[in-house]
């Protein structure tokens, strides 16, 4: 089990930039794939990236594809989400996520969730 704390949402105009940070703690975080998932008001909550554990392998939906980039830091027991020309649409509660395995775009594979970081952009 690890316990996420996500920092880093805010407010921005469209097309700025946020990163985000999830910071896990436990000694098993690098053992764990992460994701980031979202939830917008009125909406489901949506698979965004995902990382394996040793970071060799990255996965996006297409939605943020070439504007999302996730990464980590087994040392520092931090999984990140560099958000780049942010749109209104992307407003929404993100959330980082850990898995042991299973299918990374499927919410129910992540056993251990944040509590969530508010994110706005403006038109």
């Amino acid at each position: 089990q690890v316990q996420l704390v996500e920092s880093g949402g805010g407010f921005v105009q469209a097309g700025g930039s946020l990163r985000l940070s999830c910071a896990a703690s436990g000694r098993t975080f690098s053992s764990y794939s992460m994701g980031w998932f979202r939830q917008a008001p009125g909406k489901e909550r949506e698979f965004l990236a995902a990382i394996s554990w040793s970071a060799s392998s990255t996965y996006y939906t297409d939605s943020v594809k070439g504007r999302f980039t996730i990464s980590r830091d087994n040392t520092k027991n931090t999984v990140y989400l560099q958000m780049n020309s942010l749109k209104p649409e992307d407003t929404a509660v993100y959330y980082c996520a850990a898995t042991l395995g299973g299918n990374f775009w499927n919410m129910r594979a992540y056993t251990d969730w944040g509590q969530g970081t508010q994110v706005t952009v403006s038109s």
